[in-house]
């Protein structure tokens, strides 16, 4: 099994910017596909951004795009620089990975690994 813990959220307010790190343990002697989610409060799980397992390849929400960048570190932690945050990207974030390498970035059905989450609240 892998696991996958989130860590950087927090609370700021309009325009500031947050980290997010996924830190990933067990079995993970190769390298995933891997993405972002999260869940507003009252809302299902959307789609935030998501990186090949190559580490190079990346995909993003139409809302995030231009302030949120993902990235991957040499020991495959998963980062989501979040800048110019609004109150809008309030919600629970979770990181997510999959067995599979497929060519697609938002379906949550095709990940099997996720992390617990962390909170991000945003005010005005």
């Amino acid at each position: 099994q892998v696991q996958l813990v989130e860590s950087g959220g927090g609370s700021v307010q309009a325009g500031d910017s947050l980290r997010l790190s996924c830190a990933p343990s067990g079995r993970t002697s190769r390298s995933y596909d891997m993405g972002w989610f999260r869940r507003a409060p009252g809302n299902e799980r959307e789609f935030v951004a998501g990186i090949k397992w190559n580490g190079i390849n990346t995909n993003y929400a139409d809302s995030v795009k231009g302030r949120f960048t993902i990235s991957r570190d040499n020991r495959n932690t998963v980062l989501l620089q979040m800048n110019s945050l609004k109150p809008e990207d309030t919600a629970v974030y979770y990181c997510a990975a999959r067995i599979l390498v497929l060519p697609v970035y938002r379906d949550s059905a095709t990940y099997n690994y996720w992390g617990q989450g962390t909170q991000v609240t945003v005010s005005s």
